[in-house]
């Protein structure tokens, strides 16, 4: 009897399908990561900040901002390196001030808000409603458990599940099921923050997690389980690698260009001095030159473009180069013009103006910073 065969053709073909999901799970489309700066590359505020945790804010690595509540705990926070699985960077939290007797409205939160108009593939509201997969890498100085939420600010709706920290790195996948209630918005304000858990008292901790499926929001739910980045001045916390993706499985991290980060990152922070410069007043060398025109009783400057237009009309703030204070300085001179402030900002340009118009008009050293984020 003769056996059957298999050509080489047809084997190679059965080969390359068994493969096959392993090689879209590679290959998947571009931009399918909604988080931005998610290997942690750009740091245009500067790459430490400490004595964090008496008000909320964005302070070192882009996108990211901190928010806490009535806690005494204190963490440094940094961009660090950190070689591994093709990341060069990692954000780093530092307890630095302890805080083990936990009130029960304390807590502390790394977060991340996104623009409802870049939400729309997950089809929020909808009978289709798409399930999407949030992942990461981490790791502590210890054993530990925090909570991952995803809060729809639109219809404030929320949903958590946790997670474990170890000593090494790990990476941790969290399926979220599509939610059919309540779509986001299709604009450029806060649809959706993701939000890191890391601390909690038991107005937030006290009930029953809301792991399974959005619900309306229960303050008690949120963050059941958790441990606190505040119990020993020993813990530390590291994340890199965070993707955001439509779909139920974890694909490899989308690795953007630092150039094309960095332009994401200025849709909503800005400055006019180096990248390698802290925004901090008479620390930058970098230094703008803009002609100043005669206005009535102001001088006031032609309009100044931005290299990424803004969310929306940003907030202004303004740096003299060369003395701690938010005046300009003219130029060949230890002279200052003092009274800056924003005559307008729009999404792609913004004018200032001086109250002080007793020089000439001229040009003058001023630095400045555009905030636009959510």
């Amino acid at each position: 009897m003769a056996l059957n065969t298999v050509s080489s053709d047809r084997l190679a073909t059965n080969v390359k399908t068994s493969n096959l999901g392993t090689e879209l799970k590679k290959k998947v489309g571009q931009n399918k990561n909604i988080i931005i700066n998610g290997a942690m590359n750009v740091a245009q505020r500067g790459t430490s900040s400490t004595g964090l945790g008496a008000s909320a804010g964005y302070f070192t690595l882009d996108r990211y901002r901190t928010t806490f509540n009535a806690t005494a705990g204190r963490v440094t926070m940094e961009q660090v390196a950190d070689v591994h699985d093709g990341f060069a960077n990692a954000l780093k939290f530092s307890c630095t001030t302890a805080d083990t007797s936990v009130a029960a409205g304390e807590y502390f939160m790394l977060q991340q808000k996104i623009e409802g108009q870049d939400l729309q593939q997950l089809k929020k509201g909808s009978s289709d409603a798409e399930e999407f997969t949030v992942s990461f890498y981490v790791k502590g100085n210890a054993s530990a458990t925090y909570v991952v939420e995803m809060f729809d600010l639109d219809n404030n709706r929320q949903i958590s599940k946790t997670f474990s920290v170890t000593t090494n790195w790990t990476r941790v996948e969290l399926t979220f099921p599509g939610d059919t209630t309540g779509a986001f918005d299709d604009d450029n304000a806060a649809s959706l923050q993701l939000a890191i858990w890391l601390h909690a008292g038991s107005t937030y901790s006290s009930g029953t997690l809301n792991s399974s499926a959005f619900a309306a929001n229960t303050n008690a739910n949120r963050a059941v389980g958790i441990s606190s980045i505040f119990d020993s001045t020993a813990r530390t916390f590291f994340i890199t690698g965070l993707q955001l993706e439509v779909g139920s499985v974890a694909t490899d991290f989308e690795h953007r260009s630092f150039a094309q980060e960095l332009a994401l990152c200025q849709r909503y922070f800005e400055k006019s001095f180096a990248y390698s410069y802290a925004p901090v007043q008479n620390e930058s060398v970098s230094v703008g030159y803009y002609f100043m025109k005669s206005e009535g009783s102001q001088l006031r400057s032609n309009n100044i473009f931005f290299k990424v237009p803004k969310r929306g009309n940003p907030t202004m703030t303004y740096f003299n180069p060369y003395a701690a204070n938010a005046n300009a300085r003219l130029p060949f001179s230890s002279t200052d013009l003092a009274g800056i402030a924003t005559n307008t900002a729009g999404e792609n340009w913004f004018s200032f103006h001086s109250s002080d118009n007793s020089p000439s008009p001229t040009l003058v050293h001023l630095q400045w910073t555009a905030n636009a984020e959510l």
